[in-house]
């Protein structure tokens, strides 16, 4: 399976209440990137072009699609997964049913560098993830 993030090109209102929230909370963020993080069986820029042909998923007015190399978070991200995690079924047409595998929130400090590892556990803990009905991935 590959993954592909799917994430706003607008300005994203979520991510940027999670910062300030973050930012009280005594984590140094400076900024939050939010994506949906989807799976599927096709590669390359065939996946591309159907997620950019999905309107149930992808809007090109408001969305970007990230090929991700791996299924894992990449540097300065953590994945929110529900802990029933139920992957889309790439064989339906409809958006009936489907859902993303996961949340992702890459957290950036000064200088665009990413956050380590131990702010995003700290991020996960403090707000982002809810461990009764989710999990986090680093």
């Amino acid at each position: 399976m590959t993954g592909v993030a799917i994430g706003l090109k607008i300005p994203d209102n979520t991510a940027f209440t999670a910062a300030v929230a973050l930012r009280r909370l005594g984590i140094a963020v400076e900024r939050v990137e939010r994506s949906e993080i989807w799976f599927f069986e096709d590669q390359g820029s065939a996946l591309i072009e159907r997620v950019k042909a999905d309107e149930t998923i992808f809007n090109p007015n408001k969305h970007r699609v990230t090929l991700l190399d791996e299924a894992v978070p990449r540097s300065g991200e953590v994945w929110i997964e529900p802990l029933e995690a139920r992957l889309p079924d790439p064989s339906t047409s409809s958006g009936e049913g489907r859902r993303p595998a996961a949340t992702a929130w890459r957290l950036f400090g000064p200088n665009e560098a990413t956050l380590d590892r131990e702010s995003l556990a700290a991020a996960a803990e403090r707000l982002l993830c809810n461990p009764a009905i989710e999990r986090a991935v680093y």
